[in-house]
């Protein structure tokens, strides 16, 4: 180690090393970023009206996935632009840290979303009196505080590594295996903390999330009138799809075996879980929820009439005596 200079940045290779794939990959992901905010951002407008439970959690999900993208995508954009794919060593754990850590608490997030649609389905009595303010004022905050530290306690150990051989990351973001394996340090320990807390903060909310709509399933089958049934799934089929869109394109990208052959596929997944899936949860929630879009559909027409307002101010009718 003493005859190789230390690594003070990292290249990442991207997505496509074809350079006539450069422009269309830019515009892609150009608008799938401007829609992802766009989304995300008018969600967050339309929960501030609506006080309840679960758009209270709705709203956290749209802002930590605002925040998610924007950890990914201007780094990628700033890549396929200019052909720089250079990231220096601080600026490649600073992007693990935040992107480790609202991943993490996305997972918690989601399984809270799952215990207030348990319980608003399976316990409607208990519902109000179990789904205070405070209550879910604890959830969020302690899926955001609990995910930042223990990222923290990850990146420290990561900060502590040395590197000094190769340093191509042959992906579009810093991911935490990729980066390890660089290391010219022994990596033993910080290879079971990553294990261990992913551990912690995937298979916990996960199976508590698979297990409450297993009882939320059951609890619809029984009710006799199918409109009844209807209303009751309706109320949690947004959420189950945006929890099997999250969980399963997450799965298979960190499942698949990470060689040459299956290389390509695992960018393709993690592409689904990183950049698709924050753009598409806005439309979920918004097309299968009637109060998000009465909500929505009012700022626009708000929106709308705003330049005929100021049209009109400008231009005031001028009544004349006759």
């Amino acid at each position: 180690m003493d005859n190789q200079s230390t690594v003070t940045e990292f290249r990442l290779l991207g997505l496509s090393s074809f350079p006539e794939m450069q422009p269309l990959l830019f515009m892609s992901f150009l608008i799938i970023y401007l829609l992802t905010l766009a989304g995300n951002l008018s969600i967050c407008l339309a929960i501030w009206h609506l006080h309840t439970p679960m758009y209270y959690f709705l709203g956290n999900l749209a802002f930590m996935e605002t925040c998610y993208t924007s950890i990914i995508l201007p780094r990628l954009l700033f890549s396929l632009l200019t052909g720089d794919r250079t990231i220096s060593v601080m600026g490649c754990i600073t992007q693990m840290y935040f992107f480790g850590s609202l991943a993490a608490a996305e997972c918690y997030l989601l399984a809270a979303m799952s215990y207030d649609r348990y319980l608003a389905i399976c316990k409607p009595l208990h519902y109000a009196t179990c789904m205070t303010c405070r209550f879910c004022l604890q959830l969020t905050a302690g899926s955001w505080i609990s995910a930042f530290l223990a990222i923290s306690i990850m990146v420290l150990f990561v900060s502590q590594l040395t590197f000094c051989g190769p340093n191509e990351i042959d992906h579009f973001f810093c991911e935490l295996i990729l980066v390890v394996k660089l290391s010219c340090s022994d990596t033993n320990v910080v290879e079971f903390v990553a294990f261990l807390f992913a551990s912690i903060f995937t298979l916990p909310p996960f199976l508590f999330t698979i297990i409450s709509y297993v009882i939320i399933i059951a609890t619809i089958l029984r009710i006799s009138s199918v409109t009844g049934k209807q209303k009751a799934f309706s109320t949690c089929s947004s959420h189950l799809v945006v929890v099997t869109i999250f969980y399963g394109t997450l799965m298979i990208a960190y499942v698949l075996p990470k060689n040459n052959t299956l290389r390509d596929l695992n960018k393709l997944f993690s592409v689904f879980y990183t950049i698709l899936t924050p753009m598409v949860n806005p439309l979920i929630y918004s097309l299968r929820n009637k109060d998000v879009k009465q909500t929505l559909k009012k700022y626009a027409s708000m929106f709308l009439a705003f330049p005929r307002i100021q049209t009109i101010r400008a231009n005031p009718l001028r009544i004349t005596p006759s």
